[in-house]
């Protein structure tokens, strides 16, 4: 029998409050000690037996026993973004997750090359206050920055020796545990002694995946059947997530460097032995050749853009290609592409290195003519597995079941000897939700099709004469959809119940006290198909004996069917354009944005991470997590013309190449492979959503962007409220926030920043330096001439003619015009009523992707607008 699905609940209430505790002094400083507690075994969720799933375990390292609540709630933010993250949000049922809560002498991470003091809440994030990388720290599993002591850069963190004067702890540990014993020593412990016994399973068990969450703000983490991330870090749920790539998915990296800050030359060398990275130049020869992803050429990505060949991968700036500009394996926070998660789908529900689907069923051979014949295999959220019965053997005839996970027999009168067939199918090929496209009855670890043993299973028993034992009436639900916190909008519930042998168990299902229709007596109830109203409803399943319907098992939960929002908040732009369908905002630079995800909390105990995602440009969504080495969730993610870069790596870039490169790519020659970066000046579509703990994935939000190159000059003057005309020959004259009767003159090298004011009479720029107009109404006619370094108007109305002769425009950034060609007075989502007259400018004005309305005449180099 089956374990009825199970989660502690209480795991993420703990969250929300420090655990009383006192903070343990580093032996060197102990008068007085303290034993540590015992490591606590805690289930986050399990869905079934040990034997049966993959298990994840989770351990806390340089946590202090009063912290333990922080890694809970660090814990939660990991779990939060992979059960977001494709396939695990639909496979989540395949996983148990175990947390062991390890109390440590000291917090933090050894040699962590920004180490932190812990703050006065327990914490240890970015307090201001740093003190460095500190090699004599004690922790529970030893956790090192590899040269993280004399390496700033240092990002790989391990199971490292035995601590500095390891001894002198002792007196912290129980007695015959050995103080100085490495990392990996201690997590075999712990494994031993305390995890092994609640799993049922030894640690070797192949399906048993450890990730070791490390109490810091620093950026770092490992893969392996032994993964690490850093608990404190905005990125450390994509850490994790990216080594469960590298350990669980069997990926490699995808990145351009083996050291962030060194350019490596070209790869030489033949064909990689990854399934994602190939030496191959030419699609159509891929698609000649069958090779590798072949299948997938010219789809688009799931993780942005198109998949194909694209320079870069394996640790190597050029040479060795990968299928999309982005994923995980490149760049955390974005999704697996198809290829990995093709990959990564055929391990989950292979157990890893298992290779095989788990399905469970009654005794194979000979059985009764008048038995029930069940089956019982995984259950993905969001589509049902495919059971195929046959009389005859595999090619027998189908027999009429409704899909169902059992067989009655008595009814079909079947002969003896007769060979009933079943076929057990998670429908992932193209004619299901077409995750996996290799049609293969392999099952290695990179190459299993959606024909073989990890996607189907098959079963045979033979009739014989009738004889099934009746049993006395029982009905029990043995496992069921997760159900002490809700389930999603469009979630396909099941249920699993005790099996006679002569009799089905019936199953019904009410939602909201209203009974839906089941005449065929399913195991499973589609929410998406009953199109609910928004809002929290409730579902129950009833099992019943038909020996004695007054014998009865029933299961309820929550569904959560409100989706979730992530509320935007943008820096203060130079001015907003209207009439578009999007707002839209225009920008010198660069802006930065603020996502506050938030949901329904109705059913949860505790506060409970949602998740925020973004997406540039149709070009694949990312995880919002504020800004690298900045606090949360307070930090804005910040977009710029290039990226900022943070130990050598870019982010929130808006050029070419997409949101993160190494830093090093941006200043390649623009003959290099992997060269050519242009800023990424121009107008950029931003999509936001959020997804929260059941899974619903909001409704996203848009917004628009022009970012300019260029800069607002500092006011020397600033005028504001009602001005008689005014004249500009020196200095940089600012007006804002006013009414200018009599027009506006600027000559002789002066300059002139006009926003959100209204100019009546007319502007006329004659030499100047700069004239810059935001958000501003002019009335009568506007004639720029001969201005030296910049023209830049943006969201202002002209009721007149609008002239511009003569004007040079001096380059903001040397990259962008070398390679996207130079750009003329900067002119962006205006509306002239007048005529639009252009000659003789340094280049052609530039509306940057933000069109303007001109009802008159358009002439010159204007008339390309």
């Amino acid at each position: 029998m089956r374990r009825r699905t199970t989660m502690v609940a209480a795991v993420f209430a703990a969250a929300a409050t420090l655990i009383a505790g006192v903070i343990i002094a580093s032996p060197a400083n102990a008068e007085e000690v303290t034993p540590l507690p015992a490591p606590n075994v805690v289930p986050i969720q399990v869905t079934g037996p040990a034997t049966d799933r993959l298990n994840l375990i989770v351990l806390g390292d340089g946590y202090q026993a009063d912290q333990q609540s922080i890694f809970r709630a660090d814990l939660d933010r990991n779990l939060s973004v992979l059960w977001a993250t494709e396939p695990f949000r639909t496979y989540r049922d395949y996983i148990n997750v175990y947390a062991v809560e390890l109390a440590s002498i000291d917090y933090g991470v050894r040699c962590d090359p920004d180490g932190r003091i812990r703050d006065a809440d327990g914490t240890i994030r970015d307090t201001g206050v740093r003190e460095g990388p500190i090699n004599e720290k004690n922790t529970a599993l030893r956790m090192i920055y590899q040269n993280g002591c004399a390496d700033p850069l240092s990002r790989g963190t391990v199971y490292g020796g035995a601590p500095v004067n390891c001894q002198a702890a002792a007196p912290y540990y129980p007695a015959g545990v050995n103080p100085c014993e490495t990392g990996n020593q201690a997590l075999n412990r712990i494994l031993d002694t305390y995890v092994a016994p609640v799993l049922g399973i030894p640690r070797t068990s192949q399906n048993l995946q450890t990730l070791a969450i490390f109490n810091t703000f620093t950026y770092g983490g490992i893969g392996g059947t032994q993964a690490t991330t850093s608990g404190g870090s905005p990125q450390g749920p994509l850490i994790s997530l990216h080594e469960l790539g590298h350990s669980l998915g069997t990926l490699a990296d995808e990145y351009p460097y083996s050291s962030r800050d060194v350019v490596r030359p070209c790869y030489t060398g033949g064909e990689p032995s990854s399934f994602h990275h190939t030496t191959y130049t030419s699609t159509d020869q891929m698609i000649a050749d069958q090779h590798k992803w072949f299948r997938w050429i010219g789809e688009e990505s799931i993780s942005g853009g198109t998949i194909g060949l694209h320079e870069g991968g394996g640790t190597y700036p050029c040479g060795q290609r990968r299928p999309s500009e982005h994923s995980m394996m490149r760049w955390i926070g974005f999704d697996l592409d198809q290829i990995g998660r093709e990959n990564m789908v055929a391990r989950i529900t292979g157990m890893r290195n298992a290779g095989q689907m788990n399905v469970d069923t009654n005794a194979t051979g000979t059985v009764p003519g008048d038995s029930v014949l069940w089956a019982e295999s995984g259950h993905p959220r969001f589509h049902e597995l495919q059971y195929t019965w046959r009389a005859g053997g595999a090619s027998g005839e189908v027999l009429a079941t409704n899909g169902n996970p059992y067989l009655d027999l008595e009814p079909l009168d079947l002969p003896a000897g007769t060979v009933v067939h079943l076929e057990v199918r998670d429908p992932v090929g193209p004619d299901g939700i077409d995750w996996v496209r290799n049609p293969s009855t392999n099952n290695t670890a990179s190459n299993s099709g959606f024909n073989g043993p990890r996607f189907v299973q098959t079963r045979e028993w033979t009739v014989g004469p009738d004889g099934a034992q009746a049993s006395a009436p029982q009905a029990e639900i043995t496992n069921a959809t997760i159900d002490v916190q809700p389930v999603a909008g469009d979630e396909v519930l099941f249920v699993e119940t005790n099996h006679p042998a002569d009799r089905v168990i019936d199953v019904a299902w009410s939602v909201d006290g209203t009974v839906v229709p089941n005449p065929a007596d399913k195991r499973t109830l589609d929410l998406g198909a009953l199109g609910l109203t928004a809002g929290t409803h409730e579902v129950t399943a009833t099992a019943t004996d038909p020996a004695d319907p007054s014998v009865s098992d029933s299961q309820t939960w929550t569904v959560d069917n409100v989706l979730p929002t992530a509320p935007r908040t943008l820096s203060e732009p130079l001015v907003k354009l209207t009439g578009g369908d999007l707002e839209h905002l225009v920008y010198f630079n660069g802006w930065d944005m603020w996502l506050e995800p938030q949901d329904d909390t109705t059913g949860y105990e505790g506060e409970r991470a949602v998740v925020g995602q973004l997406r540039l440009d149709d070009d694949g969504w990312f995880n919002y997590f504020g800004f690298p080495e900045q606090p949360m969730p307070e930090s804005p993610f910040e977009f710029r013309h290039s990226g900022t870069v943070v130990k050598a790596l870019t982010y929130g870039n808006l050029g070419t190449g997409g949101l993160s490169k190494a830093a090093f790519e941006q200043t390649l020659p623009d003959e290099h492979p992997a060269g050519g970066f242009i800023p990424g000046f121009g107008t950029h579509v931003v999509d936001h959503r959020a997804i929260d703990p059941a899974g619903n994935i909001g409704e996203s939000e848009s917004y628009r962007t022009t970012v300019l190159p260029g800069g607002m000059p500092e006011c020397d003057t600033t005028l504001t409220g009602a001005q008689n005309k005014i004249t500009v020959t020196s200095g940089v004259t600012c007006v804002a926030d006013a009414t200018v009767r009599g027009g506006i003159t600027v000559r002789n090298g002066g300059t002139v920043v006009v926003t959100d004011s209204t100019i009546n009479g007319g502007l006329t720029a004659s030499a100047a330096k700069a004239v810059q107009l935001f958000g501003t109404t002019v009335h009568g006619a506007t004639k720029v001439t001969g201005t030296t370094t910049d023209v830049t108007i943006a969201g202002t109305s002209f009721t007149g003619d609008v002239t511009f002769t003569g004007n040079t425009q001096v380059s903001a950034n040397e990259r962008f015009t070398r390679l996207a060609g130079a750009y003329g007075p900067v002119f962006v989502g205006n509306s002239v009523t007048g005529d639009l007259v252009c000659t003789g400018n340094s280049a052609a004005l530039s509306d940057f992707g933000a069109a303007n309305s001109v009802k008159g005449a358009k002439s010159g180099d204007c008339s390309a607008l």
